[in-house]
């Protein structure tokens, strides 16, 4: 017995996906697919920080502005943000205008403009499971919030000085960048992946 439910076009999907349009095509196109890049990677966790507390189709809507307001997340340039800066952020109706993850954005972008070229890249896919070890969900109920390595990843960047990032929002990290494959075991995106 399986969650998965069939789509518009017949095909098994995560019964999450088809709640909207813009889930759909997330769903089959993005989530889950391995992400890897330090910009693509910063802007990942950034998302997903500003999506605590609230609806991942909140921030899926907005990320032409998100990625509008912070540089197209290049770390190297939210990094010189300056105060000016985060004023105009916090006025921006394109973004979530929540101070505290606005400021955590910047700051993070700050601490990742001193690690070397593929650093985070290295360090989020060190803690990747080896996927032997994971049996595909077959229910939503099978499908974690939290892992041992989503608390270890968490705690690791939260040691290099990364903010807004429990384990929570560490394995929606994981799950968005392929780290883990969570789509239940009929959906037709668990079977395309790569």
């Amino acid at each position: 017995m399986t969650d998965a439910l069939a789509g518009p076009d017949g095909a098994l999907r995560c019964p999450w996906a088809l709640s909207t349009e813009d889930y759909v095509a997330y769903h089959d196109e993005e989530w889950g697919r391995p992400v890897h890049g330090d910009d693509a990677l910063y802007e990942r966790l950034c998302l997903e920080a500003f999506q605590s507390g609230l609806s991942w189709i909140t921030i899926l809507r907005r990320r032409p502005g998100f990625r509008a307001a912070f540089a197209d997340f290049k770390i190297a340039s939210v990094a010189a943000y300056t105060d000016a800066d985060k004023e105009r952020l916090l006025a921006d109706p394109g973004i979530i205008r929540n101070r505290a993850k606005i400021d955590a954005t910047v700051a993070n972008a700050r601490v990742l403009a001193d690690w070397a070229p593929g650093e985070l890249d290295e360090l989020i896919w060190s803690f990747a499971p080896d996927p032997a070890t994971r049996p595909a969900p077959k229910r939503l109920a099978d499908v974690p919030a939290v892992t041992d390595e989503s608390t270890a990843l968490s705690k690791t960047l939260k040691k290099r000085g990364i903010r807004f990032v429990g384990p929570t929002t560490a394995y929606a990290l994981m799950q968005a960048c392929g780290l883990v494959n969570d789509h239940l075991s009929d959906c037709t995106a668990r079977r395309s992946a790569p």
